[in-house]
């Protein structure tokens, strides 16, 4: 079986992959902290839960965005298997980019634009509702060509929060309508309904500038289901986007085959 790891700035994931089917999924903090001996006895920890062991594991496969960690994560997966791999450099001759600068392109943005295309066709754009609110854009021919960042949802909320004394924390629900009735409504409406209405305008205006009015677009994160719920903007909600296109990409590697 494949491990794939999506380590984010905020949280990270981990999915269990048998075949093209991903048969468990995890979610744990990105801690900054934590050590290879740490990660590893977590991960027991997520197996041991459906009776699994680490001797189902064959390949290891992660993504990550945080240098330190993914020193950590590499230490803790070689305790494992010497099939690891680490989206990047030695995974760009299997992915596809047009970008100025491919070193500064994200490993999440990475998967994202290959599971974009190999589970949902191409052209296509990706919403990734994490720390920040990334818009990954795949052209008509696979290629990731660029995108849009914008401060995540909770950074946004937690900034008000902070700098506003009369506002509390708010919980995040969507809200019933835009004007907001009360402090907690008009809040609500800026945050989530705010987020949606960013979304739909980038996603026209990039629809425009790809000429593909049809492009599939795809919400994945932590929050997509959240702001999905305000918003038509979506053809599909895929929360496992980038952990199924870490696994693509190993299998493209030769690392880990699909089921016949």
């Amino acid at each position: 079986m494949l491990l794939a790891i999506d380590m984010g700035n905020t949280q990270t994931g981990l999915g269990l992959f048998d075949g093209d089917a991903l048969a468990y999924a995890w979610r744990m903090p990105t801690d900054r902290s934590f050590t290879a001996d740490e990660l590893h006895v977590r991960l027991l920890g997520y197996l041991h839960m459906y009776g699994l062991s680490l001797d189902c594991i064959d390949t290891v496969a992660f993504a990550g965005v945080v240098p330190q960690l993914s020193r950590e994560w590499e230490q803790a997966a070689r305790r494992i298997t010497e099939r690891t791999i680490a989206v990047g450099s030695a995974t760009a001759q299997v992915t596809k980019l047009r970008a100025p600068n491919p070193a500064e392109v994200g490993a999440d943005r990475i998967a994202n634009a290959v599971a974009a295309e190999t589970c949902y066709g191409a052209p296509a754009i990706v919403v990734d509702f994490g720390t920040a609110t990334n818009i990954d854009v795949v052209d008509e021919d696979g290629y990731y060509i660029g995108g849009a960042i914008a401060p995540g949802l909770r950074i946004s909320m937690d900034a008000l929060v902070a700098r506003a004394a009369r506002i509390a924390s708010i919980p995040l629900d969507v809200p019933e309508r835009a004007i907001g009735r009360t402090t907690t409504e008009a809040v609500q409406s800026g945050a989530i309904l705010g987020t949606a209405a960013m979304v739909e305008g980038l996603v026209a205006r990039i629809r425009r500038e790809l000429e593909a009015p049809e492009a599939c677009v795809i919400a994945t994160g932590g929050l997509a289901g959240l702001v999905a719920n305000a918003t038509d903007a979506f053809d599909v909600v895929d929360q496992q986007l980038t952990l199924k296109g870490i696994a693509e990409i190993a299998r493209r590697m030769g690392m880990f085959e699909s089921a016949e």
